[in-house]
């Protein structure tokens, strides 16, 4: 805790200045920032599961159902078991544990970090991460946070050979997110060089059986809650609209933009991200992170870029890839930490103001 200080000191900084920005701004527009917190979008629905269980669906005109088993159980528990003492809200309650579990990931990053490149990167990372454009979600009752906690710190236990904890977190992280499948990715590569290299084989082993059970149990249990077996979470999120296409659905959304002239300066903006985080992706490789890291990353970037889904959402879908922010950390590093201090301050305060408009606009759905 003590190594780690300085970098939840500068993630708390940067989240604290994102929330500041986010209640004048709401002022400013008449709207309420713990609504838009905790009780919207995706919120709801995990709300609705802490308060009432699973078995809710809606019907849209356009035939689709939406059904609250797309969403993993492990937040809603955790809002059960805060708000039973306290007697919050489960939104509330939602707010306390990413509250708790984005500092958990920061000090995650910043571990892992650290262990690779040193406590001044590490520093650095956690800050970055924290002043991502759609940072603002790590304050959101949302499960990004939760799952980048488990996710940093199962891929730290595997950098250190703790395979039995990398597993028991990685297994966790799979009753999060359906992008825990990253993890459990991440956790077997990582296990099945280790034994090519003369480690024994049972902790190794032992991590890898582990790692999917969260996942496995969860799907499991979609299929048997819907009589459809193995497919019947993929039904459920195919009446989401979600699916895996390899981006010819983003492919044709970036498209659209760019015939309208109104629309095709987002066009191009889109085009500039993508293209921003594939780079930053080889960056990652030309820095010769860990494999681990670089399976765990290289597959949230692709779930993230090529599903089929909402596509809205894709900014908040790589929240959990803070490998990407490894090179720019250590970048970063070997400036004065005065000029890091500065680059880092401008850009979480441009994360601050893109948030509060982000939230009192089209959101994060």
């Amino acid at each position: 805790m003590r190594r780690a200080a300085p970098a939840l000191a500068a993630f708390a900084a940067v989240r604290l200045l994102g929330l500041a920005v986010l209640a004048v701004w709401s002022a400013a527009a008449g709207s309420s920032p713990h609504t838009l917190l905790s009780a919207r979008w995706d919120s709801l629905w995990y709300a609705r599961i802490a308060a009432e269980g699973y078995g809710r669906t809606i019907a849209l005109p356009n035939g689709a159902v939406h059904s609250d088993l797309a969403f993993f159980p492990l937040l809603p528990w955790l809002e059960r078991v805060v708000a039973a003492p306290t007697g919050l809200s489960y939104g509330s309650a939602g707010l306390v544990v990413s509250a708790v579990a984005s500092l958990a990931a920061a000090w995650g990053i910043f571990a892992v970090t650290d262990l690779l490149y040193g406590r001044r990167a590490g520093v650095c990372a956690a800050a970055a991460w924290a002043a991502l454009p759609v940072g603002i979600v790590q304050s959101m009752a949302y499960s990004e946070s939760l799952f980048t906690a488990l996710a940093a710190w199962s891929l730290h236990a595997v950098l250190r050979r703790q395979w039995l904890l990398a597993g028991l977190l990685a297994a966790g992280a799979g009753l999060t997110r359906p992008v825990g499948a990253a993890v459990v990715a991440a956790v077997w590569v990582a296990a099945v060089l280790s034994v090519r290299r003369g480690e024994r084989p049972w902790r190794p082993l032992a991590g890898m059986l582990l790692a999917p059970l969260g996942a496995a149990a969860y799907v499991l249990w979609v299929g048997a809650r819907t009589g459809r077996g193995p497919l019947g979470y993929l039904d459920v999120q195919g009446g989401w609209g979600n699916g895996f296409d390899g981006g010819l659905a983003f492919a044709r959304f970036v498209g659209s933009k760019l015939t309208a002239v109104s629309s095709a300066a987002a066009g191009v903006g889109l085009i500039v991200g993508v293209l921003l985080v594939l780079w930053l992706y080889v960056l990652c490789v030309r820095q010769r992170q860990p494999v681990a890291l670089l399976v765990y990353c290289g597959i949230v970037v692709a779930l993230a870029l090529c599903a089929s889904g909402y596509f809205g959402s894709k900014p908040r879908l790589l929240l959990p890839a803070f490998p990407l922010v490894l090179p720019p950390a250590v970048a970063l590093a070997r400036r004065r930490p005065g000029r890091a201090a500065v680059v880092l301050g401008a850009v979480a305060l441009v994360s601050a103001v893109y948030g509060a408009f982000w939230l009192n606009g089209s959101g994060p759905p």
